[in-house]
């Protein structure tokens, strides 16, 4: 059997970040199916052989100052040039924990994932203001969506 990874990589730095990955890597092993493997890594524990093990990518981070966390800018920062032209196509989705409205956050990812010629397989999903519920149900639709897609053969 044809096992694919799922590699989460996500800042979560507080109890609601924490929850959001929770329910994300939550919805990843429940869509999952038989072929997917759902590993979740914080972006100071990514490393390039992570990313170029794996055929989809979700990212998670907070928004800091209308950008994305300084982990998941390391995590970037590190992998980039050990990943370009490896990982051509691969499959990845976006979620942030926003106070505001998640724009600088969003084109900031959205930079890098493209010159990496990763592919969105998702809209970025942004739980934009003051703490809602219904941000965990969102991820959790996520995670399954995805693994569901890499369980299915569709990237």
């Amino acid at each position: 059997m044809d096992r694919r990874r799922l590699l989460i990589v996500a800042h979560a730095p507080s109890a609601n970040t924490r929850r959001l990955l929770d329910a994300v890597v939550e919805g990843a092993c429940s869509g999952a199916g038989e072929t997917v493997d759902v590993v979740a890594q914080r972006p100071f524990d990514t490393e390039p052989e992570h990313v170029l093990a794996a055929r989809a990518v979700i990212l998670g981070t907070t928004e800091n100052l209308g950008y994305m966390s300084g982990a998941l800018k390391d995590f970037f920062d590190r992998c980039y040039y050990p990943c370009l032209d490896r990982t051509d196509g691969l499959a990845y989705a976006l979620y942030i924990r926003a106070g505001h409205d998640g724009t600088g956050t969003r084109r900031g990812v959205e930079a890098i994932a493209t010159g990496l010629r990763w592919r969105a397989v998702q809209a970025p999903l942004v739980c934009r203001g003051s703490w809602n519920e219904d941000f965990a149900a969102a991820c959790r639709d996520l995670g399954a969506a995805v693994a569901a897609g890499l369980d299915a053969g569709i990237y």
